[in-house]
């Protein structure tokens, strides 16, 4: 489809500038200006603001009114708030590799077709390729400082560990403080484990067997009915006992191998004290700021909040009426308002274009017995991890520039995160890569609001590497229709999850295949409650065959590519472990207690 250039608009700003008889001459004589460059004036810092599981529906000017965000609702009243802006995926990974790149995480092989939905340890081999570009890396080349603090998950290490060539710093980001891994509830050692209890149940699994393989070897010998010798007899019981005692310690063992911190290439903290972490970050935001306040710099804060086991200081809990959630959340909104003030003590609010926005939709699985420890995801059904429904691609999206955006402007078009990617790059005075295919499309006439649709007719939802769904923008009806091919199996108690796993899958037996697909009409049914039929609604047969054609032109652009989170890329390799000291004994504590 070809993209609009974005920058017309600068037509009308410059007419308020220049004589009519200037503008006359320069048609005579001189070359046109060019629609499609930044706006006029100084290239803006860029700051990003990315949450972790937040649910659209926790945010007040998406429609909350329990839980306290001042801050976001002020970027928001300040600027441009987008209502229906989409990740690539559910989970965090592939989203964030989408995000990075302005493509679909299929693109580049960050999905996986084996049931694994993100990178599962800091110490595998997959990650985002080095060959990827990031709009990091293209601003770096345009002369802007770049830094990210937070969270990365996008891999670190390739053949040893410290090769780091999967590391934030081998993608364009010139600074990087943070987990290289991501945040999760391993690292306090609490209920909500996402690989204790599995790893766990399968090391006791393995020790009672070969305990009891050791017992029958030993009643074997002793009657004389199986001639083992006494070695074997020893070895089975010995390897018994490594396994039942790591099956004990494997809680810490996680938190030393994942839950670390990094400064660019150096472990600061092993394992990470969490309690901490959060003054640490707003610490590491404001000497970024005040050291490349001369811009123009790009910052991308990752937010550890609001992913389990939800870390809140002693400030913030028991503050909201929806528990350590809650909590969680309105701690993370006060540090938007520091990092936002950041800007104000500097003198660069209006010099900088902030975004907000999350990784993907509010978890439904994160609860234990009837303490709910996700986010809400509003009027939209499913959640984190449920393939293509609304409530785990639909994300908050809102964006700030003082002066060049219009305050309280309202968008409902259809936009992704991918977009932010040939946005900033446009705005650097970049140009976004024409050797490969980008998904994203340049935001900026959107919102400023002098184009009224935006560039994206189909949109695609994967989940892993299978599509999921896809939805059409018709422009000439108003209508965006969502089609599903393929939905999770919920539990038949009605709440829309699978509960009793860490996510839903992407295939076999708990996922539904549509032949014909689900049909919704969002603009009239934005929770996705009411399929239509070929009787109920007389543009089935049409949308269903438009879609279809377009994801058969979709796939005509895919090329295959390594995929990096399947088993062989994906799996713990001790070699790759990173480690502050001598492995396994890996701890250190380099930072001083933030003030």
């Amino acid at each position: 489809m070809p993209r609009r250039c974005t920058q017309a608009l600068l037509k009308c700003d410059h007419i308020n500038k220049v004589s009519w008889l200037a503008l006359a001459v320069a048609a005579l004589l001189g070359p046109k200006p060019s629609a499609c460059g930044p706006p006029p004036g100084p290239r803006p810092n860029i700051l990003l603001l990315m949450a972790d599981d937040l649910g659209i529906g926790d945010v007040g000017c998406y429609g909350n009114t329990t839980i306290r965000t001042p801050n976001i609702d002020r970027l928001a009243a300040d600027g441009v708030r987008l209502t229906q802006h989409l990740a690539a995926a559910p989970v965090c990974t592939p989203s964030r590799a989408a995000f990075l790149t302005g493509r679909y995480p299929l693109r580049s092989g960050m999905v996986s077709s084996q049931g694994h939905r993100v990178l599962r340890w800091t110490a595998v081999s997959g990650g985002l390729p080095p060959s990827e570009i990031t709009f990091a890396k293209i601003l770096k080349d345009r002369g802007y400082t770049t830094g990210l603090i937070g969270k990365w998950h996008l891999g670190l290490n390739c053949a040893s560990s410290n090769d780091h060539c999967h590391h934030p710093l081998n993608h364009g980001f010139d600074y990087f403080y943070g987990m290289p891994f991501s945040m999760m509830a391993d690292c306090e050692r609490w209920g909500l484990s996402e690989k204790r209890a599995v790893l766990e149940r399968r090391l006791g699994i393995c020790s009672q067997l070969v305990a009891l393989a050791a017992l029958t070897l030993t009643i074997g010998k002793l009657t004389h009915l199986i001639p083992a010798s006494w070695t074997l007899v020893i070895w089975s019981t010995v390897v018994c006992l490594l396994l039942f005692s790591t099956s004990c310690v494997v809680g810490a063992l996680i938190a030393h191998a994942d839950c670390f911190l990094m400064r660019n290439h150096s472990i600061t903290e092993q394992p990470m004290r969490s309690q901490r972490t959060t003054p640490l970050m707003l610490q590491e935001v404001s000497s970024f700021v005040k050291r490349n306040k001369q811009g123009p710099f790009l910052l991308f804060m990752s937010f550890l909040h609001v992913h389990t086991p939800l870390v809140t200081t002693e400030n913030f809990r028991g503050r909201s009426p929806h528990g350590l959630y809650g909590d969680n959340t309105e701690e993370m909104d006060w540090m938007v308002g520091q990092i936002l003030d950041t800007l104000d003590t500097e003198g660069l609010t209006n010099s900088t274009l902030v975004y907000f926005t999350s990784d993907h939709g509010g978890s439904l699985e994160a609860q234990s017995g009837n303490n709910q420890y996700g986010g809400w995801n509003g009027i939209y059904k499913g959640g984190k991890g449920m393939g293509g429904w609304e409530g785990g691609i639909r994300v908050p999206g809102i964006f700030r520039w003082p002066g060049v955006l219009p305050a309280g402007h309202v968008v409902h078009e259809p936009t992704s995160l991918m977009d932010v990617f040939p946005t900033v790059v446009q705005l650097a005075g970049g140009q976004v890569p024409q050797d490969r295919v980008v998904d994203g499309r340049d935001l900026l006439a959107l919102l400023r609001g002098t184009a009224a649709h935006s560039d994206h007719e189909f949109l695609m939802h994967y989940c892993e590497s299978f599509l999921h769904a896809a939805r059409w923008h018709q422009r000439d009806r108003g209508a965006v229709w969502k089609v599903h091919f393929a939905t999770p199996v919920f539990q038949p108690d009605g709440a829309g999850a699978c509960y009793g796993q860490v996510v839903c899958p992407c295939s076999g037996d708990g996922v539904t295949q549509h032949d014909p697909p689900l049909l919704f009409d969002l603009s009239r049914d934005p929770s996705e409650a009411h399929a239509l039929t070929p009787d109920t609604e007389p543009s089935f047969h049409r949308v269903v065959e438009t879609v279809a054609r377009a994801v058969a032109a979709h796939r005509r652009t895919l090329s295959p590519v390594p995929l990096q989170l399947d088993a062989a890329d994906n799996t713990w390799k001790p070699w790759l472990q990173p480690c502050c000291g001598r492995f396994p004994f890996c701890w250190c504590d380099r930072d001083a207690d933030p003030r």
